[in-house]
Parts: structure tokens; sequence; C-alpha cells
């Protein structure tokens, strides 16, 4: 089947997942996507692996528009098969508790949240719809398709992730940091992790618990493959299986405060090469690990 993603790339569907269009007032609810600033489309772009920085004001270099960082994030999914990724996590309704937090039970906010994912997408393929394409949820994959066409997916789409993928992040990594790019290479320490992570949560035939929470995510992989610490094993086994805590908390703290992530507000943390170079590493090795893990459970 071939997708037609780059639909997705009009202006008027860009409008939509930013937020800049408001379908509708609900009883005073917004009925649109959550709206996503500068700053935070440079977030949202960080949280799949692509470089955007926003300037604060600092006259150095001006800022793009809303729209041009939003369809930057989309040329970049579409070019690594990562759309499904960013529209799961977009359309998440975590993304819009700042709107649903004023109704007053879960019943509601369950309602309205669909309720607005319906017409999000109903509002986007009113404008696929005169190129003969619609934007349709399948399986949890988010599909872009000619109105015509029948499809049926019975298996995810599991993007290969293995040590040659993550040796190339790696090397891309090592090469910023070459550079004087730390911030960038910080961001590839978080996405090394990140995939793997989600890949290994595929291989069980089950959904990423969160692709933009890298803990979350590890817990999952912890408990698909029972990674926990056992009493009856070798305590120096535990203390290594201990310390892979630390490397997932300490690269999503870095990419936190130190990344690119967050343009260059006043929470931004200085980090030298080695600091880089020692996130990369230990990212690159839990990665092999966790690589590991799943193969042999297969």
């Amino acid at each position: 089947m071939k997708q037609n993603y780059d639909l997705l790339r009009s202006k008027d569907i860009i409008a939509i997942l930013d937020g800049d269009t408001q379908i509708e007032e609900l009883d005073g609810l917004r009925i649109a996507m959550p709206y996503l600033s500068g700053p935070m489309l440079c977030e949202l772009s960080q949280k799949f692996g692509y470089y955007q920085e926003y300037y604060w004001g600092n006259g150095s270099k001006p800022n793009l528009s809303r729209w041009q960082y939003m369809d930057n994030i989309l040329e970049y999914v579409i070019k690594e098969n990562k759309v499904n990724q960013l529209l799961s996590y977009m359309m998440d309704k975590e993304r819009f508790s700042d709107n649903l937090r004023k109704l007053n039970n879960v019943s509601d906010i369950e309602k309205k949240y669909k309720y607005i994912i319906q017409k999000v997408l109903e509002q986007i393929n009113s404008i696929l719809y005169f190129g003969g394409h619609e934007l349709v949820v399948i399986n949890n994959q988010y599909i872009v398709k000619s109105v015509d066409e029948k499809i049926n997916i019975d298996v995810p789409n599991i993007n290969i992730v293995d040590r040659d993928y993550i040796k190339n992040l790696s090397e891309r990594a090592m090469k910023d940091i070459d550079e004087g790019n730390l911030d960038s290479a910080i961001t590839k320490s978080r996405t090394i992790l990140e995939e793997t992570f989600c890949y290994a949560i595929e291989l069980k035939g089950k959904e990423p618990s969160d692709s933009g929470d890298i803990g979350k995510l590890y817990k999952q992989v912890k408990d698909l493959y029972d990674m926990h610490a056992n009493k009856d094993m070798d305590k120096r086994i535990n203390k290594l299986l201990s310390g892979l805590e630390n490397i997932v908390q300490s690269i999503a703290e870095m990419r936190n405060n130190g990344s690119d992530s967050h343009g260059l507000g006043i929470k931004r943390i200085n980090i030298s090469d080695y600091h880089a170079r020692l996130a990369v590493n230990s990212s690159t090795i839990m990665a092999d690990f966790i690589l590991s893990v799943s193969q042999n459970s297969k």
C-alpha cells in the first residue's frame, strides 16, 4: 500500500495539527488540537530526533514561522517512517490535558477527548477529500489512503532496530560532538534509547505506552521481559540492572535540561564534550543490552 503522508504538509492541515485552527467550541471547551508555540514545536521536533532550535529574542537568528517548524517535523518523520509515531503522540489524551482538566468527571473527559479526535480527523479529511484521500486509524496506526482503497492491517508495522542501526545513530551523535553540536548529540542519545525500547515492546506485540517518556517505555520493557531485580540472581547482576535505571533517568534529564529541545532558556545547563560522549556511549551500551534481551527472548 502506497502511503501519501506528504499530503499532510498542506498549510491548512498544518494549521489543524499545530492548534491554530479551532474547529468549534462546545460548552466552553475548545475543540481543536492543543496550541503549540514555537518553543513547543521545537521540543516536539526533538522528541522524534530532528534538530530545531528556538531563539529566545537574542537577535542572533530569526525564528521560523510556526507552520514552518511543523512542516519541518512532518518532512523529517515522513523520511524516517515515523509519521504514525508522531500522530499517535500528538493525538494522545495526555496532550489534551490542559483543556480536558476543566471537566468534572472521567466520563466527560473520555467523551470530550473522543469527540475532539473525531472532529480533528473530520476536519483533516474535509481537506484531503477533494484529492481523493483520507486519514484513517486502523489498529492504532494512522494511515493516509485513497478513499476507495480497502485495507486490512493484521500485524503492526515494526521499524527494524538492529546493531547497525544503533551503531549508525551513535556515530552520527559522535560526529555532532566533533562538530561542537553537543545539544544534538544528547538528543540522539535519547533517540537511541527510545527507539530500542519501542522496538523491544513491539516485538512482544504490545503498543509502546508513551513514545514521549523514556522512563515509561523502560518500565514497560522491564515488565515485558521480566528484567526486575531477583533475589535469587547474583547480586552483581542486580547492581548492573539497577545501574540501567540511572542511565535512563540521567539521559532523560540531560535531554530535558541540557539539550536542544528547550531552546536557550535560563534552565539550560552547560555540558562539555566528554559529558556528551559519556551520554552517547551509555545510551549505546544500554540499547545494545536491551536489543540482546529482546533477541534472546525470541
